[in-house]
């Protein structure tokens, strides 16, 4: 389920975490949170304008009954300019054919916790940040810098202008990712599972990594993949 279209173009965001992190970040504004009555006095929500509303109300309101009893009303997700991430410090993770919501929240916790720079995703053929890419990524992206790209291939060819190094993940035919140097600024390239890297995103790539398999499953869920390769930044000198 999707929360209900708000006449006034506002996005809903529910849960802890998500809510808690949109209130931190201030990035964008809340204008009102919905919670159960038990909710409503916790510390965490001193000065916010808080309605009291049933858990049927409040999971009508999300489209979700994954809302734990908090739901905040704000501003569509503010996306950043992809050039201004590039100026970030960090490694950067691009996003190519990565359609389901629950990855892309999923893999913006991950960059978050790595420290990236940011991520970028097509602005066709991505979910970009809804209700439930926030709840996944537990509140992650309201601390990230997200971009979208009408052409990843275009964006990764003046990336590797930047001096930044290109390194797209490869499960087939890509080098032990152990043997490569994973520089701090690293652009980490991922695709859709399953299909993998596009051919013309792949030739844009300076490297192409794969992570050895010891067991029968062929290959990792995309944000546990990231995460394996996003640390190996803070594992080398720079």
């Amino acid at each position: 389920m999707t929360p209900p279209a708000r006449p006034d173009g506002r996005e809903v965001v529910y849960g802890r975490n998500p809510v808690r992190e949109l209130i931190a970040a201030g990035a964008r504004p809340v204008y009102e949170i919905s919670v159960l009555a038990q909710i409503a006095g916790e510390p965490w929500l001193e000065g916010q304008r808080v309605v009291v509303r049933t858990r049927d109300q409040i999971g009508h309101r999300a489209g979700s009954s994954d809302h734990q009893g908090v739901l905040a009303v704000t501003d569509p997700f503010p996306y950043a300019e992809p050039a201004d991430v590039l100026e970030r410090s960090g490694p950067v993770v691009c996003l190519d054919g990565a359609q389901d919501p629950r990855n892309l929240g999923a893999v913006a916790r991950v960059a978050e916790g790595v420290g990236a720079a940011g991520i970028i995703i097509p602005r066709r053929g991505s979910p970009g940040v809804t209700a439930t890419v926030a709840k996944v990524s537990a509140g992650a992206v309201e601390h990230m810098a997200i971009a979208r790209v009408g052409s990843m291939v275009s964006f990764l060819h003046d990336a590797g202008g930047s001096g930044r190094t290109i390194i797209g993940a490869h499960p087939e035919g890509g080098v032990d990712y152990r043997e490569l140097e994973w520089p701090r600024d690293t652009i980490l390239v991922m695709g859709a599972e399953g299909e993998g890297l596009r051919p013309r995103v792949r030739d844009a790539c300076a490297h192409l990594a794969r992570i050895p398999m010891a067991g029968r499953v062929a290959s990792l869920n995309i944000s546990v993949a990231a995460a394996i390769l996003l640390f190996e930044t803070l594992r080398t000198p720079n």
